[in-house]
């Protein structure tokens, strides 16, 4: 059984390598330089002074402090990023109004930049907006050239349970039971 597994494991690691590169051969999208709104103080800021002094931007949309799942997904960032900053910026975007956004992010320690998308279109824009007016979480790639001119590069990623972007369900399935009917909390 282990050489089946480590068979299967080797094919989906081969297969997340196409799949990282078939994301990196896709055609750049033009983005329009959006006006969106600095997490606690509500300033206004452009996703262009995100990518604060880098040619890349990695960014997270997550459904607000509504959603358990989004917010274990950020908790598990705080880790990553000062490894994904010496790459690329980093930023959470989120629905909530920016004072709701600030108090949020401090409550739970983030130390990425946080922004406010709230009565903007850049979630729909983008293609994380669902029928239902809500948001889909997920992270886009964005690259900013030297006259300013932004486009988001690759495939957008949607998270969800099972993703490559939360080790928490990694780690859940090596359980006799997997999950189970496990779901993440706020506070434990």
């Amino acid at each position: 059984m282990p050489e089946a597994i480590a068979q299967l494991n080797q094919q989906i690691l081969d297969l997340k390598a196409r799949v990282a590169k078939m994301r990196r051969e896709q055609p750049p999208q033009a983005v329009k330089d959006y006006d969106l709104a600095k997490a606690g103080t509500g300033e206004r800021i452009r996703l262009s002074t995100l990518f604060a002094g880098k040619k890349d931007l990695l960014l997270v949309q997550n459904m607000g402090k509504r959603c358990a799942y989004c917010t274990m997904w950020a908790d598990g960032f705080i880790g990553l990023f000062p490894h994904l900053a010496n790459r690329a910026a980093f930023v959470l975007a989120t629905p909530d109004d920016p004072a709701t956004a600030g108090e949020f992010a401090k409550s739970r320690g983030w130390p990425f930049p946080v922004v406010s998308m709230h009565q903007t279109t850049f979630a729909r824009d983008l293609g994380f907006a669902r029928p239902d007016g809500g948001i889909s979480p997920g992270v886009s790639a964005f690259s900013m050239d030297a006259a300013g001119a932004i486009t988001r590069v690759g495939v957008s990623a949607e998270f969800g349970p099972g993703d490559d972007f939360c080790a928490t369900w990694h780690f859940l399935d090596l359980l006799k039971d997997g999950p189970a009917d496990w779901e993440p909390k706020f506070r434990y």
